[in-house]
């Protein structure tokens, strides 16, 4: 097999990556992952989720060991003409420069679409950042708490809560970091078969609001309305993970039969006929209902006993899990998607494989995440500069 082709469905494409902290580098992530050379380009102070703790060297906490890893680090202070020399030079090698600097910013700097275009006619290149750059909000700075706030995610805790808060995880941003990832891969796809390269926004608060609007559009996509936004279910407090007699569960009956068995095994047959219920559309509307219901009944038996039953009707059901428990789930541990591999600088470290599989490309850690700057000298040798040259970039004697 080709060497490219076996590195996996992307090898052989070099994607020049000027992304920081995580909805960048969680698309680039994916696409190191498919086997692309991702070349991580890095200010002299490095990215700044580096800072973070805890960590074992500077410069290399745990949350990046798997989120960096398959790519290479350069560093280049673009304030410099011979760095920004270099990367004029690494852009006529690539096919793709991605981005995560306001419109305004990136074109300062000197990187704008028409810039690298005219050094490279057919790169796909890709600006994610907060907000479209043709609305009033485009020079707003943005970060995941700002985009649950405007995308109407923190507001749907509010119709439920009724107080508005942020989910605990960077949703926006690893949202958008998909989006990323696809666009760029259709891109690619188009070039391919004979199209142009071509420049991709990516706006963190629009990929969120469509996002968000899947399920809530609901009634409110026709005009006009028949409904506010919001998709019921979705929105009543007695939908969470309820109390069982040893800890907590989901419990989900949802077709017409999950509802039936659950009523003879709970005893609770005064729902069982009541035309309510007895049919999803309806069931969705009086959902509170049944969900109170499953609240009171959750309390009475074990989480084993409730997974055992519903496992055995087809309910679906699951243990609520604590992150620090995952790896020792048995479906987790079958499928391999922990791992521990053993790093040249930061020693052993817990791996989570790409949960993609390719039966012609299986993943593979080619390399492991970079330590700051690991690979300037071997990425601008690649691309024909010196020892002389790469020392003269570097700002420094060393070879």
């Amino acid at each position: 097999m080709d060497k490219a082709l076996a590195d996996g469905p992307l090898g052989g494409i070099r994607v020049l990556d000027l992304t920081s902290v995580i909805m960048g580098p969680f698309a680039t992530h994916i696409l190191a992952d498919l086997g692309a050379d991702v070349i991580k380009v890095e200010s002299p102070e490095g990215d700044s989720l580096r800072s973070y703790e805890p960590r074992r060297n500077p410069g290399m906490p745990g949350s990046i060991l798997n989120l960096h890893r398959n790519k290479r680090s350069i560093v280049l202070d673009l304030k410099r003409e011979e760095c920004r020399a270099a990367l004029d030079r690494l852009i006529e090698t690539a096919d793709v420069f991605v981005h995560t600097l306001r419109p305004a910013a990136i074109a300062r700097l000197g990187y704008a679409y028409e810039q690298v275009r005219a050094r490279k006619p057919d790169i796909v290149y890709c600006g994610a950042y907060g907000f479209g750059a043709n609305g009033p909000y485009s020079d707003k700075p943005a970060y995941d708490d700002l985009i649950q706030a405007g995308s109407g995610v923190a507001a749907l805790y509010g119709e439920v809560h009724g107080e508005p808060a942020y989910v605990p995880t960077v949703i926006c941003d690893k949202l958008a970091g998909q989006a990323i990832a696809y666009s760029i891969l259709a891109a690619l796809l188009q070039r391919a078969r004979g199209g142009p390269g071509q420049a991709i926004e990516v706006p963190m608060l629009e990929t969120t609001i469509e996002f968000n609007l899947i399920e809530h559009m609901h009634g409110f996509a026709f005009d006009p309305p028949l409904s506010d936004p919001g998709f019921q279910r979705l929105l009543t407090r007695s939908r969470k993970p309820y109390r069982t007699r040893d800890g907590y569960a989901c419990i989900l009956p949802y077709s017409d039969q999950n509802w039936q068995d659950f009523y003879d095994y709970t005893g609770r047959t005064e729902f069982k006929h009541d035309p309510r219920f007895e049919r999803l559309a309806t069931r969705v509307q009086n959902i509170g209902i049944l969900y109170e219901m499953l609240e009171q009944e959750a309390a009475k038996r074990t989480t084993r006993e409730w997974v055992s039953f519903c496992d055995r009707v087809s309910i679906p059901c699951m243990p609520v899990m604590a992150l620090r428990d995952l790896a020792d789930d048995p479906h987790v541990r079958a499928v391999g998607l922990f791992g521990t591999a053993e790093h040249p600088s930061e020693g052993r470290y817990r791996t989570v494989r790409s949960p993609v599989n390719f039966s012609a490309a299986p993943f593979r850690i080619r390399r492991h995440a970079p330590r700051l700057g690991e690979h300037t000298a071997e990425v601008l040798a690649e691309a024909g500069f010196s020892a002389e040259d790469v020392r003269r970039i570097r700002g420094t004697d060393e070879p």
